[in-house]
């Protein structure tokens, strides 16, 4: 009997070394196939014809139904976020639910919006009774409907905390790198045909500068946070005056009258929503107020700026400069003349394009629909004007 149990033990050391080798053997393998298995939910999704989007188990509390517009592609969710929402939630691409709207149309308790997808309507809000809230992944909310979306008794979020620090990176890049004239300087370093670096090839100083910000929100404030760093000389204009500390934790100085700080910037970044009464807030008018050596910048939306009198302020001298990272459309038909202009640089809409701001942005539009469904007190609600 000892011998029988020995010899088992013997077996059972030598399988566990032999699982060990072959382990560590395969282990990019099993490590390869791990990595995709987020791109597996979605082949799983579409064979099972929604089956994923039952409960796990027997006596398990179902969870809520997010409409998503797809996953992965040039517009859906992240693959790597999928994971982290499958803890919260069952997610329903747009394609399952045309495919199967009679047995998911109850089941879906709210949308995650993101990059403006999916597309909200009357007839998608008429279709979805169970609709709680429509969760936008960022701050901008110009491509919803609020009145209409409201008028169904369906809440709307965003995420503005978790997009104010990327984007106040992005506004201080975009400065620095037009003032120093960092994309041209590329192109002469790189360029074949350079023999020498020329010595009057000049850009200007950000320090002591004068920054005029428009829009004075978390985002705009934690560009005057950067900007105090660089010893500038902050204005800014606001539809509500900041409280008097704030201001003089920053050094920045209110502009009842916008003219004012156009006229006295040497940069001037937009940083406000996008609605109708900003709507070409920067047009012909305001850019002849501004300095000739002045740069304009937008990190908001592009239809802020009226860009056919842009590209005439940049083409006749009116202003020196602009730094874009967004525009109106996006991106621009290829022919457009602001492409042409050395005077520009055009980013993207990159403003929240990091790894942690895109993960705090699904977080934070988790929080606000479980806010919702739970009837707690909403983090970021949008209110219809």
């Amino acid at each position: 009997m000892l011998r029988v149990k020995a010899f088992c033990l013997a077996q059972s050391v030598q399988l566990a070394a032999a699982w060990v080798k072959v382990s560590s053997k395969h282990w990019s393998q099993w490590a390869k196939t791990n990595i995709t298995c987020v791109q597996s939910y979605r082949t799983e999704q579409n064979s099972t014809g929604g089956a994923a989007y039952q409960a796990k188990g027997m006596g398990e509390k179902e969870l809520p139904g997010v409409l998503i517009c797809e996953i992965g592609g040039a517009f859906g969710v992240l693959e790597s976020h999928v994971e982290f929402l499958k803890k919260h939630f069952n997610l329903i691409t747009l394609r399952e639910f045309h495919r199967n709207k009679d047995e998911l149309c109850e089941k879906i308790k709210s949308i995650f919006v993101f990059e403006c997808r999916p597309l909200i309507d009357r007839e998608l809000l008429e279709s979805l009774p169970s609709l709680k809230v429509v969760a936008n992944s960022g701050v901008g909310v110009n491509h919803l409907d609020l009145k209409l979306i409201s008028s169904f008794g369906v809440k709307v979020t965003n995420t503005p905390h978790a997009v104010s620090d990327s984007t106040a990176d992005i506004g201080m890049a975009l400065m620095l790198a037009s003032a120093r004239r960092l994309v041209e300087g590329c192109h002469i370093a790189t360029s074949p045909d350079t023999t020498h670096f020329a010595v009057d090839w000049l850009g200007v100083e950000v320090t002591r500068a004068t920054l005029g910000i428009i829009g004075m929100g978390s985002i705009g404030y934690k560009v005057a946070k950067r900007a105090k760093a660089f010893d500038m000389n902050i204005l800014y204009h606001n539809r509500n005056r900041r409280k008097e500390e704030e201001e003089q934790a920053v050094g920045a100085t209110y502009c009842r009258n916008i003219e004012d700080l156009l006229q006295e910037s040497d940069f001037v970044m937009l940083v406000v929503n996008l609605t109708p009464e900003t709507h070409k807030l920067i047009g012909k008018r305001e850019l002849q107020l501004m300095k000739p050596t002045a740069t304009l910048i937008n990190i908001c939306r592009g239809a802020v700026v009226d860009q056919d009198a842009l590209v005439e302020a940049l083409k006749n001298g009116v202003i020196k400069a602009a730094a874009l990272d967004v525009t109106h459309p996006e991106p621009l038909p290829r022919d457009h003349p602001l492409l042409q202009l050395k005077n520009v640089i055009i980013t993207p809409h990159i403003g929240t394009a990091t790894v942690q701001a895109l993960l705090m942005m699904t977080e934070e539009a988790v929080e606000n629909i479980q806010a919702v469904l739970n009837d707690l007190p909403i983090p970021s609600e949008v209110i219809p004007q």
